[in-house]
This record gives C-alpha cells, sequence and structure tokens, in this order.
C-alpha cells in the first residue's frame, strides 16, 4: 500500500510535464493570443517551464507542498480564461470547453490535496522527515 501515493504522483505529474512541452508550440501561443493574453510568446512558454518544474516537484516529492501550489496558481487563470466555456456558442465546442474546464478543477482539487497531506511514502520530503 506504501506504493500507492508513489504511483498516484507519477499518474498526476504527467499531465504537467507533457503538457510543458505543448506550451512550447505555436499552437498554443496562437490560442492565447486569440484568448487576447498580452506578451502570449512570452508567457505560454513561461507557463510551460512552471509546469515542467511543479511536475517534477510532485513526481519526486521534493517540495511536494510548493510544487502542488505552483500547480494550482498556473492552473486557476488558465482555467477560467482558457476554458471559458459559458461564452461559446457552438454545442460540440461548448462541451468539449465544458469538460477541459471541468477536468481541470478536478486536478486543482487533486493538487490541493497534495499541498495538504503531502507527497507521502517514497518522496524526497518523507525521507528529509525521516532524518
Amino acid at each position: 500500500m506504501n506504493y500507492i501515493p508513489l504511483i498516484g504522483r507519477i499518474l498526476f505529474s504527467t499531465i504537467f510535464m507533457y503538457s510543458s512541452i505543448a506550451n512550447f508550440s505555436d499552437y498554443y501561443i496562437y490560442e492565447a493570443t486569440a484568448k487576447g493574453i498580452p506578451s502570449s510568446y512570452i508567457l505560454v512558454p513561461l507557463v510551460g517551464v512552471l509546469e515542467l518544474l511543479g511536475g517534477l516537484s510532485i513526481l519526486t516529492g521534493f517540495m511536494a507542498k510548493w510544487g502542488a501550489w505552483l500547480i494550482i496558481l498556473i492552473l486557476l487563470p488558465v482555467t477560467f480564461i482558457m476554458h471559458d466555456f459559458w461564452n461559446v456558442e457552438d454545442p460540440v465546442r461548448h462541451q468539449y470547453v465544458l469538460m477541459t474546464f471541468m477536468r481541470n478543477l478536478s486536478i486543482i482539487g487533486a493538487a490541493l490535496m497534495i499541498s495538504f497531506f503531502g507527497p507521502g511514502p517514497f518522496s524526497f520530503d518523507e525521507y528529509k522527515a525521516r532524518l
């Protein structure tokens, strides 16, 4: 049972490490520009770097509570700005944007749990606490 939090951290952090790479694509920068994000050519890659740092922090369990807060601080504005389903008129697109909005809310919830409970066993934070 001690491996469950480790498996959870691996699965949870995967989305951020994958997404961090995508934030360097022209498509993500274009999407942010279309939403009116100023300096999106700087902000989107910066979010990618922060996502990678937060994801690696949670994965390794090194300062995982801080990594979870970093993910929360990234996802809150991204969720409400980029996934504004209430402004989408096309029913198919509305459903897609609503689903991504709800997915982000659930990820924020999981990150809040990590920020409260910590990374659990098999983490650098747990190892430091035992010393």
